[in-house]
């Protein structure tokens, strides 16, 4: 466009695009809506990818786990008020998780806001969004468009990656200056390499390691996400310390790997007296290092992380060694080079696990008719994906989410791809499109029915784009069980009846099976991951298969009142 002088025009439309561009940005997932509609229609027509979702929230899950996986920033945009409210649960999620993640959304008009006069959807979200992510950035002049995004992307991505929230009042789109003036103030943000470790760091870390008699190493995904697999594998088989993955984790170093010692978790931690937290946090998922489940509290940790305020969390740390694993980890492999975990602790695991690994053997193999459990039905999906180990697997769920972790092995690194550390539930269909979007790899996703409920309706959304995506709904009737009594005259609140989600599939323009036994789940899985197009698959499972809670039934609080003494 140009002005009675010929001088060339810019808005804050085309703007924010060459800048995203600029930095690397070349999909985004959302819905659209006011302000944000005509973003979007000029993002396409400049030949970027735009995913369009039915709600927000999930748009936000695509973007958390493509930041994940493809190690630079998702983007989610959202229109104002309600939709930035859906997305923010998202945006607090990646920011839990440390998945790098920009959240955009169109926002009401500043001077209405501030004094609350009833504007459209009128909502301060820059301010609601502060404390669900690392930083909330507002953009208010087009020309600060270039260095707002700069400082979100730098935000996300380095320390340790999480959500960063940018809003973007509706009048910012319509302002106007010189295309010239707008590209001088364009520039791509210079790379920050990862940081090494002290070298009295990494000499205190290799002393408490080389002095140990029981270690044992945790892999979480924080490993995955600074693709430091080579290194991880390197350190477990230069000091031949047994390691266990975290639920992202897995994959990391292959879980067929003879170092696991998966199947003997619970010895694993209860006994060892020196436990090297590899990119993995003390955190609920790993009981804050307390408990019956980690034995002797004397055992010393070696802790490797990103974020120094991440040690002595929940334990002291014997050997903190802070930044980036890819580089840290090198330096202590390298500092440890000539130890090796003793053989007789290595026997007392490895005897167990492979005792344990017999035990599990007979439970997947044993159909005896009716309906399936857990065990039988994900030993197909383990079969699949020995393989076929190049597929994402989309995971969540209690039960379904409990034992896909335990049953079905992964033998690449960001194959995973599960609730993670804040365990949310809604999570599948969001992950299903960015994992088929960015890796161009087939998505199979093993969805408990009241975890699937949360996002079902987004299978239109994977059928629209026809992605290579099969849904395995691990249908047992319920939360938790199908088939609880019903109570107080109504229906229990964990049935949730045996519905036909395959229909459900066939009507929103994807193919659906059904699936009452292993023979039956296997020849769906084969035909659907094959076709490369949007499949479900209603594996009919016990309604009494589950468990409450699936393995954290301990921090369900039950009411004592009234029970028997």
């Amino acid at each position: 466009m140009s002005n009675e002088e010929n001088v060339e025009l810019t808005d804050g439309f085309h703007l924010l695009i060459d800048v995203l561009k600029d930095n690397g940005i070349d999909t985004m997932y959302g819905v659209v809506g006011i302000p944000i509609t005509n973003l979007a229609r000029l993002w396409q027509e400049d030949g970027q990818k735009f995913y369009s979702f039915r709600a927000e929230q999930h748009a936000g899950y695509a973007a958390s786990i493509a930041g994940y996986i493809q190690g630079k920033p998702g983007v989610a945009l959202t229109v104002s008020a309600p939709g930035f409210l859906n997305g923010v649960t998202a945006l607090a999620h990646a920011t839990t998780n440390c998945f790098p993640m920009l959240l955009l959304s169109g926002s009401s008009e500043r001077d209405i806001v501030d004094l609350q006069q009833g504007d459209y959807e009128e909502m301060d979200q820059f301010q609601i969004a502060k404390p669900h992510c690392k930083a909330s950035y507002r953009i208010n002049s087009i020309r600060d468009i270039p260095i707002g995004i700069a400082r979100a992307m730098r935000t996300a991505l380095t320390g340790r990656p999480g959500g960063v929230y940018v809003d973007l009042p509706a009048r910012l789109f319509g302002q106007t200056m010189p295309l010239a003036e707008a590209n001088a103030l364009r520039f791509t943000p210079a790379p920050i390499g990862g940081a090494a470790a002290p070298e009295a760091d990494v000499a205190r870390a290799a002393e408490v390691i080389k002095a140990a008699k029981k270690p044992v190493a945790v892999i979480g995904k924080g490993c995955a996400y600074a693709r430091a697999e080579a290194e991880v594998k390197a350190f477990i088989e230069e000091t031949g310390i047994p390691f266990l993955p975290m639920g992202m984790g897995k994959g990391t170093i292959p879980d067929n790997h003879p170092l696991s010692a998966a199947a003997n978790r619970a010895r694993a931690l209860a006994g060892c007296d020196v436990c090297i937290l590899i990119a993995a946090r003390l955190n609920w998922l790993m009981q804050h290092g307390k408990g019956k489940t980690w034995g002797n509290e004397l055992k010393k940790y070696v802790q490797f992380d990103v974020l120094a305020q991440e040690m002595d969390s929940n334990q002291p740390i014997a050997a903190p060694v802070v930044g980036d694993v890819k580089v840290t980890l090198p330096q202590v492999t390298a500092a440890v080079k000539g130890y090796k975990a003793p053989a007789e602790w290595c026997k007392e695991i490895f005897d167990k696990v492979a005792a344990n690994k017999e035990k599990l053997k007979a439970k997947l193999t044993t159909y005896n008719g009716g309906e399936m459990n857990y065990q039988n039905s994900l030993n197909v999906v383990k079969e699949y994906i020995a393989a076929n180990p190049n597929v994402n697997l989309v995971n969540e769920g209690a039960n379904a989410l409990d034992n896909t972790r335990m049953v079905v092995d992964v033998l690449q690194p960001r194959r995973r791809l599960d609730t993670g550390t804040w365990g949310v539930m809604g999570i599948g269909m969001g992950y299903c499109v960015a994992a088929a979007t960015v890796t161009s790899d087939p998505v199979i996703a093993v969805e408990g029915d009241s975890a699937f409920g949360f996002s079902g309706m987004e299978i239109e959304t994977i059928t629209r784009y026809q992605l290579p995506v099969t849904i395995i709904v691990m249908n047992n009737g319920g939360i938790y069980k199908g088939n609880e009594a019903d109570t107080g005259g109504q229906i229990s609140c964990t049935r949730l009846g045996r519905v036909r989600y395959d229909l459900m599939m066939e009507a929103l323009g994807g193919k659906g099976y059904l699936a009452n036994n292993p023979t039956e789940l296997k020849a769906a899985l084969e035909e659907a991951v094959a076709s490369k197009k949007p499949c479900l698959i209603n594996a009919m499972i016990d309604p009494d298969a589950g468990v409450e809670s699936g393995r954290i039934k301990s921090l369900n609080v039950v009411s004592n009142i009234g029970k028997k003494k």
